[in-house]
Protein backbone atom coordinates (compact mmCIF):
# COMPACT_ATOMS: atom_id res chain seq x y z
CA UNK A 1 0.00 0.00 0.00
CA UNK A 2 1.28 3.13 -1.04
CA UNK A 3 1.44 6.10 1.62
CA UNK A 4 0.34 10.07 0.15
CA UNK A 5 3.83 12.08 1.27
CA UNK A 6 2.37 15.34 3.20
CA UNK A 7 4.01 19.03 1.80
CA UNK A 8 4.12 21.33 4.75
CA UNK A 9 5.62 24.61 4.20
CA UNK A 10 8.80 23.67 5.60
CA UNK A 11 9.24 21.23 2.96
CA UNK A 12 8.89 23.95 0.31
CA UNK A 13 11.47 26.39 2.02
CA UNK A 14 14.38 25.78 4.60
CA UNK A 15 12.81 25.67 7.86
CA UNK A 16 13.27 29.16 9.21
CA UNK A 17 15.18 27.78 12.57
CA UNK A 18 17.52 26.12 10.70
CA UNK A 19 18.73 29.56 9.59
CA UNK A 20 19.35 30.89 12.43
CA UNK A 21 23.08 30.54 14.29
CA UNK A 22 21.57 29.96 17.45
CA UNK A 23 17.98 29.19 19.09
CA UNK A 24 15.45 32.40 19.09
CA UNK A 25 15.21 33.10 22.72
CA UNK A 26 13.01 36.05 24.13
CA UNK A 27 14.71 39.08 25.89
CA UNK A 28 13.40 40.63 28.79
CA UNK A 29 9.09 41.38 28.08
CA UNK A 30 8.69 45.10 27.94
CA UNK A 31 5.43 44.67 25.32
CA UNK A 32 2.17 43.48 25.82
CA UNK A 33 0.51 42.81 22.42
CA UNK A 34 -3.51 41.86 22.92
CA UNK A 35 -5.68 41.11 20.20
CA UNK A 36 -9.49 42.21 21.89
CA UNK A 37 -11.45 40.08 19.29
CA UNK A 38 -12.23 39.51 15.74
CA UNK A 39 -15.05 42.16 15.43
CA UNK A 40 -14.49 44.79 12.83
CA UNK A 41 -16.73 47.18 10.79
CA UNK A 42 -14.42 46.11 7.52
CA UNK A 43 -13.20 43.44 6.26
CA UNK A 44 -10.29 43.95 4.27
CA UNK A 45 -8.59 42.03 1.50
CA UNK A 46 -4.79 40.91 3.33
CA UNK A 47 -6.36 40.92 6.78
CA UNK A 48 -4.34 38.42 8.47
CA UNK A 49 -6.75 37.89 11.66
CA UNK A 50 -10.13 37.73 9.35
CA UNK A 51 -11.71 39.91 11.00
CA UNK A 52 -14.99 41.40 9.71
CA UNK A 53 -18.58 42.87 10.37
CA UNK A 54 -19.87 39.36 10.62
CA UNK A 55 -17.53 37.93 13.48
CA UNK A 56 -18.16 38.00 16.85
CA UNK A 57 -15.35 36.86 18.72
CA UNK A 58 -14.22 39.06 21.63
CA UNK A 59 -12.70 39.51 25.09
CA UNK A 60 -14.86 38.17 27.80
CA UNK A 61 -15.13 40.01 31.14
CA UNK A 62 -13.07 37.50 33.01
CA UNK A 63 -10.34 37.51 30.72
CA UNK A 64 -10.56 41.07 30.75
CA UNK A 65 -10.16 41.01 34.59
CA UNK A 66 -7.23 39.02 34.23
CA UNK A 67 -5.14 41.23 31.79
CA UNK A 68 -5.77 44.19 33.79
CA UNK A 69 -4.26 41.88 36.79
CA UNK A 70 -1.45 41.31 34.31
CA UNK A 71 -1.14 44.98 33.71
CA UNK A 72 -0.89 45.91 37.22
CA UNK A 73 1.56 43.15 38.27
CA UNK A 74 4.09 43.53 35.73
CA UNK A 75 6.13 46.94 35.82
CA UNK A 76 8.55 45.50 33.38
CA UNK A 77 5.69 45.76 30.92
CA UNK A 78 6.03 49.44 29.18
CA UNK A 79 3.74 49.14 26.56
CA UNK A 80 0.03 48.07 26.38
CA UNK A 81 -0.33 47.48 22.44
CA UNK A 82 -4.31 46.86 21.42
CA UNK A 83 -5.10 45.11 18.35
CA UNK A 84 -8.42 43.39 16.77
CA UNK A 85 -10.34 43.54 14.61
CA UNK A 86 -11.19 47.05 15.65
CA UNK A 87 -9.94 46.96 19.26
CA UNK A 88 -12.39 49.84 19.69
CA UNK A 89 -15.06 48.06 18.69
CA UNK A 90 -14.52 44.83 21.01
CA UNK A 91 -14.77 44.46 24.57
CA UNK A 92 -12.43 45.25 27.02
CA UNK A 93 -11.40 48.27 25.30
CA UNK A 94 -11.65 51.61 27.52
CA UNK A 95 -10.68 49.44 30.94
CA UNK A 96 -7.41 47.93 29.67
CA UNK A 97 -6.97 51.65 28.21
CA UNK A 98 -6.61 52.74 31.56
CA UNK A 99 -5.21 50.21 33.63
CA UNK A 100 -2.26 50.39 31.27
CA UNK A 101 -2.54 54.64 31.44
CA UNK A 102 -2.71 54.01 35.67
CA UNK A 103 0.08 52.45 35.80
CA UNK A 104 2.25 54.75 33.68
CA UNK A 105 2.45 52.23 30.45
CA UNK A 106 2.17 53.97 27.20
CA UNK A 107 -1.12 52.76 24.71
CA UNK A 108 -1.01 51.94 21.18
CA UNK A 109 -4.26 51.61 19.20
CA UNK A 110 -4.23 50.00 16.28
CA UNK A 111 -6.79 51.66 14.71
CA UNK A 112 -8.55 51.59 11.04
CA UNK A 113 -9.89 55.21 11.09
CA UNK A 114 -13.33 54.63 9.43
CA UNK A 115 -14.63 53.14 12.81
CA UNK A 116 -14.92 56.88 14.33
CA UNK A 117 -18.16 57.36 12.03
CA UNK A 118 -19.81 54.35 12.59
CA UNK A 119 -23.00 54.82 15.47
CA UNK A 120 -21.55 54.71 19.52
CA UNK A 121 -17.90 55.63 17.87
CA UNK A 122 -17.65 59.47 17.59
CA UNK A 123 -15.93 59.63 21.03
CA UNK A 124 -13.23 57.65 20.30
CA UNK A 125 -11.03 60.54 19.07
CA UNK A 126 -11.24 63.18 21.99
CA UNK A 127 -10.79 59.59 24.30
CA UNK A 128 -8.13 59.12 22.88
CA UNK A 129 -6.50 62.28 23.23
CA UNK A 130 -7.53 62.60 27.34
CA UNK A 131 -5.39 59.11 27.89
CA UNK A 132 -3.05 60.54 25.01
CA UNK A 133 -2.79 57.08 23.36
CA UNK A 134 -1.06 56.80 20.75
CA UNK A 135 -2.29 56.16 17.51
CA UNK A 136 -0.69 53.17 15.01
CA UNK A 137 -3.61 53.73 11.56
CA UNK A 138 -3.50 51.38 8.88
CA UNK A 139 -3.46 53.65 4.99
CA UNK A 140 -1.77 50.84 3.26
CA UNK A 141 -1.16 53.56 0.31
CA UNK A 142 -2.03 57.25 -0.23
CA UNK A 143 -3.61 56.57 -3.28
CA UNK A 144 -7.71 55.92 -3.20
CA UNK A 145 -7.70 53.82 -5.35
CA UNK A 146 -5.25 51.38 -4.01
CA UNK A 147 -6.77 51.73 -0.74
CA UNK A 148 -10.42 51.14 -1.72
CA UNK A 149 -8.99 47.80 -3.24
CA UNK A 150 -7.71 46.70 -0.36
CA UNK A 151 -9.58 48.02 2.32
CA UNK A 152 -13.10 48.32 0.72
CA UNK A 153 -15.08 51.43 -1.08
CA UNK A 154 -15.13 54.50 0.09
CA UNK A 155 -12.58 53.53 2.91
CA UNK A 156 -9.52 56.22 1.09
CA UNK A 157 -12.44 59.26 1.57
CA UNK A 158 -13.67 58.44 5.89
CA UNK A 159 -9.38 57.42 6.61
CA UNK A 160 -8.17 60.76 5.34
CA UNK A 161 -11.28 62.82 7.15
CA UNK A 162 -10.70 60.56 10.66
CA UNK A 163 -7.58 62.32 9.47
CA UNK A 164 -8.03 65.79 9.21
CA UNK A 165 -10.42 65.22 12.41
CA UNK A 166 -7.17 64.20 14.64
CA UNK A 167 -4.62 66.74 13.52
CA UNK A 168 -7.54 69.18 14.58
CA UNK A 169 -7.38 68.12 17.82
CA UNK A 170 -3.74 68.14 18.12
CA UNK A 171 -2.20 64.26 16.94
CA UNK A 172 0.59 64.48 14.64
CA UNK A 173 1.45 67.94 16.10
CA UNK A 174 1.05 67.65 19.82
CA UNK A 175 4.30 65.94 20.93
CA UNK A 176 2.04 64.13 23.45
CA UNK A 177 -0.45 62.76 20.42
CA UNK A 178 1.55 60.72 18.35
CA UNK A 179 0.19 59.64 15.07
CA UNK A 180 1.58 56.96 12.96
CA UNK A 181 0.44 55.08 9.64
CA UNK A 182 1.06 52.11 8.57
CA UNK A 183 1.80 50.83 4.88
CA UNK A 184 1.40 47.30 3.51
CA UNK A 185 2.23 46.63 -0.12
CA UNK A 186 -0.79 45.56 -2.39
CA UNK A 187 -1.21 42.10 -2.68
CA UNK A 188 0.48 40.13 -6.01
CA UNK A 189 -1.57 38.59 -8.80
CA UNK A 190 1.50 36.80 -10.05
CA UNK A 191 4.87 35.95 -9.81
CA UNK A 192 6.38 39.74 -9.69
CA UNK A 193 6.96 40.28 -5.70
CA UNK A 194 8.33 42.65 -3.73
CA UNK A 195 9.10 44.17 -0.56
CA UNK A 196 8.27 47.25 0.91
CA UNK A 197 9.88 50.54 -0.34
CA UNK A 198 12.78 52.17 1.92
CA UNK A 199 10.31 53.03 4.51
CA UNK A 200 12.29 56.74 5.41
CA UNK A 201 11.63 57.56 1.87
CA UNK A 202 8.74 56.30 1.57
CA UNK A 203 7.60 58.25 4.45
CA UNK A 204 8.64 61.94 2.80
CA UNK A 205 6.67 60.86 -0.22
CA UNK A 206 3.37 60.40 2.25
CA UNK A 207 3.79 62.99 4.27
CA UNK A 208 4.44 65.51 0.99
CA UNK A 209 1.15 64.07 -0.63
CA UNK A 210 -1.27 63.97 2.47
CA UNK A 211 -0.21 67.62 3.50
CA UNK A 212 0.24 69.01 -0.41
CA UNK A 213 -3.47 67.50 -1.37
CA UNK A 214 -5.53 67.08 2.46
CA UNK A 215 -3.74 69.43 4.86
CA UNK A 216 -2.49 66.19 7.15
CA UNK A 217 0.51 65.76 9.41
CA UNK A 218 1.89 62.66 10.95
CA UNK A 219 4.61 61.23 12.80
CA UNK A 220 5.98 58.22 11.70
CA UNK A 221 5.17 55.79 8.59
CA UNK A 222 5.62 52.09 9.26
CA UNK A 223 5.90 49.45 6.44
CA UNK A 224 4.91 46.00 6.94
CA UNK A 225 5.43 42.98 5.30
CA UNK A 226 2.29 41.07 3.65
CA UNK A 227 2.63 37.79 5.52
CA UNK A 228 0.99 34.98 4.31
CA UNK A 229 -0.88 34.61 7.23
CA UNK A 230 -5.11 34.67 7.41
CA UNK A 231 -6.91 36.63 4.18
CA UNK A 232 -3.25 37.24 2.33
CA UNK A 233 -2.28 33.26 2.23
CA UNK A 234 -5.63 32.51 1.34
CA UNK A 235 -5.58 35.20 -1.35
CA UNK A 236 -1.85 33.70 -2.25
CA UNK A 237 -3.27 29.78 -2.54
CA UNK A 238 -6.46 30.87 -4.99
CA UNK A 239 -3.17 32.90 -7.28
CA UNK A 240 -1.35 29.57 -6.86
CA UNK A 241 1.39 32.02 -5.53
CA UNK A 242 2.13 30.83 -1.91
CA UNK A 243 4.93 28.27 -2.64
CA UNK A 244 6.86 30.84 -4.93
CA UNK A 245 5.88 34.09 -2.64
CA UNK A 246 7.60 31.52 0.37
CA UNK A 247 10.51 30.99 -1.57
CA UNK A 248 10.79 34.80 -2.47
CA UNK A 249 10.53 35.70 1.19
CA UNK A 250 13.35 33.18 2.11
CA UNK A 251 15.28 34.55 -0.95
CA UNK A 252 15.94 37.58 0.81
CA UNK A 253 16.11 36.35 4.52
CA UNK A 254 18.06 39.23 6.13
CA UNK A 255 20.28 37.64 9.15
CA UNK A 256 20.77 40.73 10.49
CA UNK A 257 17.25 41.47 11.30
CA UNK A 258 16.96 38.11 13.85
CA UNK A 259 18.16 40.22 16.73
CA UNK A 260 15.82 43.25 16.13
CA UNK A 261 12.97 40.73 16.04
CA UNK A 262 9.26 41.84 17.53
CA UNK A 263 8.85 38.50 19.33
CA UNK A 264 11.72 38.25 21.42
CA UNK A 265 10.56 41.11 23.82
CA UNK A 266 6.81 40.96 23.78
CA UNK A 267 4.11 38.70 24.57
CA UNK A 268 0.93 38.15 22.25
CA UNK A 269 -2.27 37.17 24.02
CA UNK A 270 -5.63 36.27 22.47
CA UNK A 271 -9.50 36.92 23.25
CA UNK A 272 -9.70 33.55 24.76
CA UNK A 273 -6.33 34.32 27.18
CA UNK A 274 -3.74 32.12 25.73
CA UNK A 275 -0.22 33.54 24.68
CA UNK A 276 1.44 33.46 21.89
CA UNK A 277 4.83 34.97 20.71
CA UNK A 278 3.65 37.21 18.34
CA UNK A 279 0.93 37.95 16.71
CA UNK A 280 0.67 36.06 13.79
CA UNK A 281 1.70 32.90 15.64
CA UNK A 282 -1.77 33.60 16.97
CA UNK A 283 -4.09 33.82 14.09
CA UNK A 284 -1.92 30.27 13.09
CA UNK A 285 -2.60 28.52 16.21
CA UNK A 286 1.39 28.39 17.14
CA UNK A 287 1.29 29.01 20.83
CA UNK A 288 4.30 29.71 23.30
CA UNK A 289 5.74 27.01 25.29
CA UNK A 290 7.41 27.01 28.47
CA UNK A 291 10.68 24.75 29.32
CA UNK A 292 8.68 21.92 29.74
CA UNK A 293 6.46 21.96 26.33
CA UNK A 294 3.30 23.43 28.23
CA UNK A 295 1.04 26.04 26.65
CA UNK A 296 0.79 29.68 28.18
CA UNK A 297 -2.13 31.11 29.39
CA UNK A 298 -2.90 34.63 31.52
CA UNK A 299 -3.37 32.64 34.41
CA UNK A 300 -0.10 30.92 33.70
CA UNK A 301 1.66 34.07 33.58
CA UNK A 302 -0.23 35.17 37.11
CA UNK A 303 -0.32 31.86 38.99
CA UNK A 304 3.80 32.48 38.30
CA UNK A 305 4.53 36.32 38.96
CA UNK A 306 6.73 36.06 35.75
CA UNK A 307 6.67 37.03 32.29
CA UNK A 308 9.65 35.35 31.59
CA UNK A 309 8.26 31.63 31.17
CA UNK A 310 9.44 30.98 27.46
CA UNK A 311 12.10 29.02 26.40
CA UNK A 312 12.41 29.89 22.85
CA UNK A 313 10.20 31.27 20.11
CA UNK A 314 7.91 29.26 18.39
CA UNK A 315 8.68 29.61 14.47
CA UNK A 316 7.77 28.85 11.16
CA UNK A 317 8.27 29.72 7.78
CA UNK A 318 6.18 32.74 7.17
CA UNK A 319 8.89 33.78 9.95
CA UNK A 320 10.77 34.83 6.45
CA UNK A 321 8.52 37.64 6.22
CA UNK A 322 9.45 39.47 9.06
CA UNK A 323 13.36 39.09 8.46
CA UNK A 324 13.59 39.56 4.66
CA UNK A 325 15.14 42.76 3.33
CA UNK A 326 15.12 45.40 6.12
CA UNK A 327 12.41 43.08 8.08
CA UNK A 328 9.41 44.02 9.53
CA UNK A 329 7.55 44.74 12.66
CA UNK A 330 4.32 46.29 14.21
CA UNK A 331 6.85 48.98 14.21
CA UNK A 332 7.97 48.69 10.83
CA UNK A 333 11.35 48.15 9.10
CA UNK A 334 13.81 46.38 11.61
CA UNK A 335 17.15 47.92 9.87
Amino acid sequence: MQTQSIITSDTIVTPFNHKLSSPLTKKGITVLQINLGKRCNLACTHCHVEAGPKRTEELSPEMCEQLISLIHKFPEIKIVDLTGGAPEMNYGFKPLVEAAKATGKQVIVRSNLTIYFEDGFADLPEYFVKHQIRVVASLPCYLADNVDKMRGAGVFDSSVKALQWLNKIGYGKDQNLILDLVFNPQLPNGEKFSLAPEQGNLERDYKMFLQKHFDIVFNNLFTITNLPVGRTKMHLERKKLYTSYLQFLELHFNPSTVEHLMCRDELSIDYLGNVYDCDFNQMMNLPAKTRNGETLTIGKLLEASSLDLISKVQTAAYCYGCTAGCGSSCGGALL
